[in-house]
């Protein structure tokens, strides 16, 4: 059982993702009006998403940014709405310190950034809060991060940054028993980065806090299968099922019910002693 402050999980669990933007990198436009919202979001609950994971603003590499006002517009009356039908934990994918806030307002319980609270202001928003939040690793920034990702030791840099934003964010009054990490698949990374961040896992789980992952229709599975982004599912199976085996207590996705079994049987092997 993982305990995030006032939350509990019967960990790994899966994480619904529900993008309600025009350009996100695989279902972008898809559910951007609230009746659409809603229906995903429902279904998603209904297939065992533990949490669902709100984000107004894509990140995919070369994504124009937008407004505080215009996120927060987006995504406050989906996470309202939501709230009111759903007995499920909502997190906001921001990085933006106005959105947290207006956020957490209308209901959200977790703040998920991929900037690992870096932006002016986010560390002391969050402190302020005291909800959960989500630490991501990223080199760069989504406009640029692919461009030429470059480690000497990916997962040593990795754990590394993780370990210190931990340490940083305790330091400035963020309990520990708050605090997720995600070594950001796709974030400013090679597809042999991503590949050795997964085969290392349980590295990063060394950190003391719960791991997220999120690899669902990364372009890495699409450079491993030679499947476009709409051909994934079972590559991010396999990828979810692989990172559960190795620590991972959180697995972000847009195909829930098929993630819901991979991370099944994965944890069965688990508690059958099967995994190291």
């Amino acid at each position: 059982m993982i305990h995030l402050g006032k939350l509990a999980f019967d960990c790994p669990v899966v994480i619904g993702v529900l993008n309600v933007t025009p350009d996100s990198f695989s279902d972008g436009g898809r559910f951007s009006s609230l009746d659409a919202a809603l229906i995903q979001a429902e279904t998603m609950a209904a297939e065992g998403a533990a949490i669902i994971d709100i984000g107004g603003e894509s990140t995919r590499p070369g994504a124009d940014s937008v407004s505080e006002q215009e996120e927060i517009d987006r995504v406050v009356p989906v996470i309202e709405a939501v709230g009111r039908i759903i007995d499920v934990p909502l997190s906001i994918d921001t990085s933006k310190p106005a959105v947290m806030r207006a956020a957490v307002s209308a209901g959200a319980s977790l703040i998920n950034d991929i900037r690992a609270l870096r932006e002016d202001g986010a560390l002391e928003t969050a402190v302020r809060l005291q909800r959960p939040v989500c630490l991501m690793h990223m080199q760069g920034q989504p406009r640029t991060m692919q461009e030429k990702p470059y480690y000497d030791d990916v997962v040593a840099e990795v754990t590394q940054f993780l370990r210190e934003r931990v340490a940083q964010c305790v330091a400035a009054g963020l309990s520990e028993d708050l605090l997720i990490v995600d070594p950001g698949f796709g974030f400013g990374k090679t597809a042999q980065h991503n590949i050795e961040l997964l085969r290392n896992l349980r590295q990063l789980a060394q950190i003391g806090c719960p791991v997220l992952i999120g690899i669902s229709r990364k372009v890495t599975l699409g450079t491993l299968t030679g499947r476009d982004v709409n051909n994934r599912l079972a590559a991010s199976a396999a990828a979810a099922a692989l990172a559960v085996e190795r620590g991972a207590h959180f697995v972000r996705a847009h195909d829930v019910a098929a993630t819901v079994d991979a991370v099944k049987v994965a944890r069965s092997l688990i508690d059958a002693g099967g995994a190291e």
